[in-house]
């Protein structure tokens, strides 16, 4: 039986009495690959912020790992959909993964030899090895998203959660990129969000579409029902055979 990392019943999320979320329910499995695609305002972030608990569901429940484990926060890896940083600030690679060390530390606690051993994996993980010496504002934007994995895996997660991660890099870095995350997917459960129905990866497991409602059939297969519902227009989906889905502009 596949063990529930994540489970919503009936979650609603509201701002000033503007719905964000309304009446989501779903569940994620260990080692699922779940994007969720929508348009932009249609709650996806704020999807995410739940299950980091840095928002609270005006209405419903979410669980995640089962509620086994008293202490989740470093079991959930988060990479922003926007990381800002001072690209003069003289922070290398390697101490930026580092900080993804810090939820397991104590206050003014220093950095242990296994805190230096776990970001180097991640480094190896994530294939940047090359620039970890690096300083951060000389990467491209590819480079900075494989450091910002590189931070979110330090903390040993077993939920991978991702918002916008392709955004701002070039399609041959984003297939980079999927390739990496279908890597990671052996070890953990992962959940992307993006708006762009350009082109959703052949290694993603399952795609919901949301738009303050989620449409889930716990399948990648997407409905035309789904995709007009969410955008509130026709779109035509194209399959044909290359390992990718392509969604016509609209």
């Amino acid at each position: 039986m596949n063990k529930k990392v994540i489970e919503f019943k009936n979650v609603s999320v509201e701002y000033n009495g503007i719905t964000a979320l309304d009446e989501i329910s779903f569940s994620v499995n260990e080692n699922d690959f779940l994007a969720v695609i929508g348009p932009n305002g249609g709650g996806k972030t704020t999807l995410l912020k739940v299950m980091l608990r840095l928002i609270s569901p005006s209405k419903g429940r979410v669980t995640l790992f089962e509620n086994k484990y008293p202490n989740q926060k470093h079991l959930v890896g988060y990479v922003p959909q926007f990381t800002f940083f001072d690209q003069d600030f003289p922070i290398t690679v390697l101490d930026a993964v580092l900080l993804g060390r810090l939820s397991q530390k104590k206050l003014f606690q220093f950095y242990s030899l296994k805190d230096r051993t776990v970001a180097e994996e991640a480094i190896q993980i994530t294939e940047i090895e090359h620039l970890k010496n690096r300083k951060i504002g000389t990467l491209s934007g590819g480079e900075r998203q494989r450091v910002f994995i590189a931070r979110a895996l330090a903390s040993q997660p077993k939920l991978l959660l991702l918002d916008e991660p392709t955004s701002s890099v070039d399609q041959k870095m984003r297939t980079s990129l999927y390739d990496l995350l279908a890597k990671l997917k052996n070890t953990m459960t992962i959940v992307l969000v993006t708006h762009d129905v350009g082109i959703i990866s052949s290694h993603i497991d399952k795609i919901a579409c949301l738009n303050q409602r989620l449409y889930y059939h716990d399948s990648k297969e997407i409905s035309h029902e789904a995709l007009e519902a969410t955008y509130h227009c026709p779109v035509d989906l194209i399959a044909h055979g290359l390992p990718h889905r392509v969604l016509k502009s609209h």
